[in-house]
């Protein structure tokens, strides 16, 4: 079976964005591109809300056409196009680039999702990631820590009633900083 892994970048505080919704403190040099190409390449399909795949759609189709584009952005490019996505939305109406658009986090539906051939399911965003917790249907995490503080902004994850312990994984450092943590549930 299929897993759902959240994967994202934070701040050290564990802000997804700054409060004017910037990430412009996020650092990705070629060395983490590259691993986040092979983390994606497999993967059997993205999920995202609405917003993610807006702001996506509107640089990756294309980014490969542009001359000054690196090895890993333009590689990055054609991954994006090709795999499926799922894109969470109860106002968008079409989205293109081999996307399905999905009304609502449905765990019968998602758990269908999971059962279909192919590989892992990676969930992008935190509006989307909070639904999928709520329904406790996360497999996995892999959380980049970029090595930043700043100071506030929207926290990744939300509240949670009482503790969910995860097993660690493992963790890599990059040479820019940033820190990978993965887990899993127990």
């Amino acid at each position: 079976m299929r897993k759902i892994i959240l994967m994202g970048s934070v701040s050290l505080e564990g802000f997804f964005e700054g409060p004017e919704r910037q990430i412009d403190w996020h650092l990705v040099d070629d060395e983490l591109h590259r691993h986040l190409n092979d983390e994606l390449r497999p993967m059997g399909g993205f999920l995202s809300g609405r917003v993610t795949h807006e702001l996506m759609a509107e640089f990756w189709p294309t980014a490969d056409a542009d001359p000054a584009a690196s090895e890993p952005v333009a590689e990055f490019a054609g991954i994006w196009r090709s795999m499926p996505k799922y894109v969470y939305s109860r106002t968008l109406e079409h989205a293109d680039w081999n996307s399905t658009v999905v009304r609502d986090v449905v765990p019968a539906e998602v758990a269908a999702l999971k059962a279909a051939p192919g590989g892992d399911l990676v969930l992008g965003g935190a509006d989307l990631a909070a639904s999928f917790l709520r329904h406790d249907m996360v497999d996995a995490y892999r959380i980049y820590v970029h090595p930043v503080r700043i100071g506030r902004g929207r926290p990744f994850f939300p509240p949670v009633a009482a503790p969910a312990p995860l097993r660690l994984e493992g963790t890599r450092a990059f040479s820019n900083g940033v820190v990978q943590l993965r887990y899993a549930r127990p």
